[in-house]
This record gives C-alpha cells, sequence and structure tokens, in this order.
C-alpha cells in the first residue's frame, strides 16, 4: 500500500505543480485553491508512503514521478522542447526512480 500512496503523491505533485502556472503569483481564487488541495493529499499520501519506505528512497521516487510528470506536460501541452538530450534526461531520471524501486523492494 505504501508505494501506492507514494505514486499518488507524485501524481499529485505534478497536479500541483502545474497549478502553480494558473494561479498567477496565488493571486487566482480557484487555481489556488485547486493547487492547495493538491499540496496537501501530496504530502499527506507521501507522509503515508513514509511510515513503510526509507526517507531517501521516497523523497527521490516522488521528486522523480513529479519532475517526469511535469516534463511530459510541458513537452506535450506547452510544446515545449523534446530534443534528443532532454528527453535523454528524462529517460535517466526514469531510470533512476525504477531503479530505487527494484532495489528497496
Amino acid at each position: 500500500m505504501a508505494w501506492i500512496y507514494l505514486v499518488v503523491a507524485g501524481l499529485f505533485e505534478v497536479v500541483w505543480a502545474l497549478g502553480l502556472k494558473y494561479t498567477e503569483g496565488w493571486t487566482r481564487l480557484w487555481p489556488s485553491l485547486g493547487t492547495l488541495v493538491a499540496m496537501v493529499v501530496s504530502f499527506w499520501c507521501l507522509s503515508q508512503a513514509l511510515k513503510a519506505i526509507p526517507i531517501g528512497t521516497g523523497y527521490a521516487i516522488w521528486t522523480g514521478i513529479g519532475a517526469v510528470g511535469v516534463a511530459a506536460f510541458g513537452i506535450l501541452v506547452f510544446g515545449e522542447s523534446a530534443s534528443p538530450a532532454r528527453l535523454a534526461c528524462i529517460a535517466m531520471i526514469v531510470g533512476g526512480v525504477v531503479g530505487l524501486k527494484l532495489v528497496s523492494g
């Protein structure tokens, strides 16, 4: 169950990180509230996951899911660069996340 919490925490990290773009410096009410809710859910799920997963592993995977998710969303939705070098760097993050999962059992 801890790994499910960690994945959900990572997905909500993507939501709140993207939400920051739409808050316009916390001046828009609904995007700001949605972003805050996503932050709370993300941190709560992370805290539940860290009851069973080592902090270093959990935090690295949480941030890795967030980084890859936001980068992918940027490429697919915002038309950001999908250069081979950028994709290779994203692949290295994915490889690190998978590696941490495999060695953490």
